[in-house]
C-alpha cells in the first residue's frame, strides 16, 4: 500500500513540473516567434503573453529585427505553457544569463501584454512605461493591437 501512494505522489510531482525546451535560435519569424532546433529538430515557438505587430501593421519589420537582436544564433531556454491551434510550442524564452525575453520585447515597445492570455502584472507594467516613454510602436498616437488588425482582416 505505502508503495502505491509513494508513486501517486512522485507521478503527480513531476506532471507539476514545469516541461522545457532548449535550443539555438536559427529564424525570427516576427516579433513573437522564431524557430530553434535541437538534436536535429526544429521547433516553432511562439512567445506567451505578448502581441507583436503583424505582417502589414507598423512597427512589424523593427518588431521582428529587435527580436532578431536579442535571440538569433543564441541558445535559449523554454519554458512552456502549451500548444496553440497551430501546432506552436507556446512559452517563455529564457537567454543563458537569465534574460526573460518575453518582457524585453514589451519593455522596447515591440509588443503589447496579450491581456487575453496573460494577467502578469510585471509585463502590465512594462507595457505602461514603454508607453509612456513612447518607446517602439507607441511613437504612433494610433497603433492597433494586432488582434484586432487580425479580426478587421477576417471581416
Amino acid at each position: 500500500m505505502e508503495v502505491k501512494v509513494l508513486v501517486v505522489f512522485v507521478l503527480s510531482f513531476l506532471s507539476c513540473a514545469p516541461v522545457e525546451q532548449h535550443g539555438k535560435v536559427i529564424k525570427v519569424v516576427d516579433g513573437d516567434t522564431f524557430d530553434i532546433i535541437e538534436a536535429n529538430t526544429t521547433t516553432r515557438i511562439r512567445l506567451f503573453g505578448i502581441d507583436s505587430p503583424e505582417r502589414g501593421q507598423a512597427f512589424n519589420k523593427r518588431a521582428k529585427a529587435f527580436t532578431d537582436s536579442l535571440v538569433a544564433g543564441k541558445q535559449i531556454r523554454i519554458v512552456v505553457r502549451n500548444r496553440d491551434r497551430y501546432g506552436r510550442t507556446v512559452g517563455d524564452a529564457y537567454l543563458a544569463d537569465g534574460t526573460h525575453v518575453n518582457a524585453e520585447i514589451v519593455k522596447a515597445g515591440f509588443a503589447w501584454q496579450f491581456t487575453r492570455y496573460s494577467t502578469d502584472p510585471e509585463i502590465a507594467a512594462m507595457e505602461r512605461i514603454a508607453r509612456n516613454k513612447r518607446l517602439g510602436l507607441w511613437q504612433d498616437d494610433h497603433a492597433v493591437p494586432p488582434w484586432e488588425f487580425r479580426k478587421g482582416k477576417r471581416q
